[in-house]
């Protein structure tokens, strides 16, 4: 079993920045963030590979934000550049132990065994 907590959020101007940490309890192989607005469903973000060598952004994001890990403290990052009133959500990390590289599976959320409480983020316009 394997523990997520995420941290990091808050409330931000637009085109402000935040970083967005994940610290897991245990190893982890693909980490994922997701968000989810009010009335909407959770979507996908961003993945990274446990090498980190291999990434996955949404459309959304790409160019905007960051996705990164630190294996010797078992913490993953979200940094979050140019951030937009439509980025406003609750931020969701995510670990898939089953896989070690970012696969289009990885966009999916039922590839995902653990995840965190979350971690609100608010974009102010």
């Amino acid at each position: 079993q394997v523990q997520l907590v995420e941290s990091g959020g808050g409330l931000v101007q637009a085109r402000g920045s935040l970083r967005l940490s994940c610290a897991a309890s245990g190893r982890t192989n693909v980490m994922g963030w997701f968000r989810q607005a009010p009335g909407k469903e959770r979507e996908f973000v961003a993945a990274i590979s446990w090498s980190g060598g291999s990434t996955d952004y949404a459309d959304s994001v790409k160019g905007r934000f960051t996705i990164s890990r630190d294996n010797a403290k078992n913490t993953a990052y979200l940094q979050m550049n140019s951030l937009k009133p439509e980025d406003t959500a609750v931020y969701y990390c995510a670990a898939d132990n089953s896989r070690t590289s970012v696969s289009p599976d990885s966009r999916w959320l039922g590839s995902y065994k653990y995840w965190g409480q979350g971690t609100q983020v608010t974009v102010s316009s």
